[in-house]
């Protein structure tokens, strides 16, 4: 058994695993819809079942397909996760019924020799329905009985969970009792290691995401092949760099919206924008046989006008031909169109050839340190100076505006504000001036800088 036990959910499709698996994660991490066959990878969740921890992992819905289609690649993720669970939980629809599909894949599940839990799921209030009993002919027991949907029986199916796991919820930790030392009782506490950086992969569709966040990994955890649009929903995979961990998203291509049509493409383009607004670095993957469409500046926009820190890398590169170039168009088309954002990295990877990788995550760490940093009062106030000295603000109505203090509220942007009388009549251009002189004195490239002016005069001078 793994450090941390593998739950893994499997069934037919639109049994409400998806469902199941943010019942259990209590999260909204899986896409849920009446569309069946919705989900297509594998998706993996913490479930804290009040008390050990297990890794829950989400599966695509088993069918009978033909070797080589999407179903059958579907498939070969279910099996695998299955190979890799300790614990295995097989679901079936309580109100459709066994179906010849159950059945098929019940002896999928006994031939692994892992052990299982029958679960008969849309079972609301009603345990005696046709579909529950006929659950008995699969050969694992007795059903449990339950509603994901509505949390009916999840506490029981919690319990079989860690019966099955061998698993004992841990004694409740004491509260330090009178005359104790607070500061040592949390020192005995389990040391927590740096949090993961949250990393969105977007672009269109085909551009080969799912390649590389399999490629970052190391395993083939995501769907791949020539048909776009193969993934639907944001999938997470944990991985290490270099000490620090990270948290890649892979997300559906993200088409105009004249161009989406069909439910789950509606549903999958409004989850890539969920995790690009939940993200901290979001990596643009751009096809380097057709760079920088306007789809691709579109979702650069859309990154940086959420504030997140931008990462742009061109996949397919060991397909071109002039090298260098090409890289030369790249730089100048990036310079050029993401102008809110100057300076933004520029990485040409090939996710199928596995080049360009490490200098992408060093690119990756390092925009998000920028986008973290924090710079001292002092200073801002002495380049201030500096900068209004070199150019003074323009007079407006004859009279000259003056920016008296500045400071940095926040970071992830890094964010400034300005103190200013007439702030309302201070050109844009003067307002841009400032900015770019701020990002090239701080070294803050490639990542969006807010500066905002507030009117009134230095809020913490001495009166």
């Amino acid at each position: 058994m793994s450090e941390l036990p593998v739950v893994a959910i499997v069934g037919r499709p639109n049994v409400g695993k998806s469902t199941l698996f943010n019942r259990l994660t209590a999260t909204r991490a899986a896409l849920v819809s009446d569309m069946p066959g919705l989900t297509r990878d594998r998706r993996e969740g913490m479930a804290d079942l009040g008390g050990p921890r297990i890794r829950l992992v989400d599966t695509a819905g088993l069918e009978e397909a033909a070797p080589g289609s999407i179903a059958d690649r579907m498939r070969k993720q279910t099996e695998k996760a299955i190979a890799e669970a300790d614990l295995i939980l097989f679901v079936v629809d309580a109100r459709a019924g066994v179906t010849p599909t159950d059945t098929a894949f019940a002896k999928l599940a006994r031939a692994s020799g892992k052990p299982v839990i029958l679960i008969a799921n849309k079972a609301e209030g009603r345990q005696g329905t046709e579909g529950f009993y006929d659950s008995f002919s699969l050969g694992f027991g007795a059903p449990l009985a339950i509603s994901a949907e509505h949390g009916e029986g999840i506490g029981d199916l919690v319990a079989e969970i860690m019966a099955a796991l061998g698993l004992k919820p841990p004694a409740r930790r004491r509260k330090p009792g009178k005359g104790e030392d607070d500061e040592a009782a949390a020192a005995a506490l389990p040391k927590e290691g740096p949090k993961p950086i949250r990393v969105a992969i977007v672009g269109r569709p085909n551009a080969g995401k799912s390649t590389l966040v399999n490629a970052l990994i190391g395993e083939d955890r995501m769907i791949t092949g020539p048909e776009p649009g193969l993934t639907r929903d944001s999938v997470a995979s944990d991985i290490q760099y270099n000490g620090q961990p990270i948290r890649l998203f892979d997300t559906a291509g993200l088409r105009r919206k004249a161009r989406i049509n069909e439910l789950a493409e509606k549903l999958s383009a409004s989850d890539a924008v969920r995790a690009i607004r939940f993200a901290e670095v979001v990596v643009l993957l751009i096809d380097a046989d057709r760079a920088f469409e306007k789809q691709d500046l579109t979702i650069g926009d859309m990154v940086t006008k959420e504030g997140r820190a931008l990462v742009v890398a061109v996949n397919k590169w060991d397909v071109v031909e002039n090298k260098q170039k090409a890289l030369r168009a790249l730089r100048e088309t990036v310079a050029e169109s993401l102008a809110q954002v100057p300076g933004v990295a520029l990485v040409a990877i090939s996710a199928r050839a596995e080049t360009g990788l490490d200098q992408l995550m060093r690119e990756i760490v390092k925009t998000y340190e920028l986008w973290n940093k924090r710079v001292p009062t002092p200073q801002l106030n002495r380049w201030l100076s500096e900068a209004l000295a070199r150019h003074a603000p323009p007079a407006a109505a004859g009279k000259r505006i003056k920016i008296r203090y500045i400071t940095q509220p926040s970071t992830r942007p890094p964010t400034f504000v300005a103190f200013c009388q007439r702030a309302e009549v201070l050109p844009k251009s003067y307002l841009k001036y400032l900015t770019n002189s701020l990002r090239e004195t701080f070294g803050l490239p490639g990542v969006p800088v807010r500066f905002n002016l507030r009117k009134g005069d230095n809020p913490f001078a001495r009166k």
